[in-house]
């Protein structure tokens, strides 16, 4: 968390990677709808749409893959958290059960954007 306005590094490099997965989504189609959506338990990086879907995007950004790489650090805890913070986020919106969501991760390795990110369409759900 940022004292008195100040963000860490490590802040700036994930609000650039989010703006960089924003720009990759949308350039894919999906229409922004909101960002840094905070609820009880957890936070949504992006919520898009695409067609009739609305989509739960986390943004994952991991240089150093030494232990698991930008997509696989999107772990069951981390899924559960991104699946109570939709449910809120839905019932706070009233929208129903009925309109369908997916769950995507964008994980990057770099902040260079040459490289594209792997996007992962439907990466967990409830099943």
């Amino acid at each position: 968390m940022a004292l008195f306005g100040k963000r860490s590094r490590g802040e700036k490099r994930g609000d650039q990677a989010e703006q960089q997965a924003r720009a990759f989504l949308q350039q894919q189609g999906l229409v922004f709808i909101a960002a840094n959506v905070k609820g009880p338990g957890g936070e949504i990086d992006l919520i898009m749409r695409e067609r009739q879907t609305l989509v739960f995007v986390e943004v994952r950004l991991r240089s150093n893959q030494h232990f698991s790489s930008a997509a696989e650090s999107v772990n069951a805890s981390k899924q559960n958290k991104l699946l109570r913070t939709a449910a809120w986020y839905l019932q706070q919106q009233k929208l129903t059960d009925e309109i369908p969501c997916r769950f995507d991760v964008v994980a990057l390795s770099t902040l260079d954007e040459s490289q594209p990110p792997q996007w992962i369409t439907d990466a967990f759900g409830t099943a």
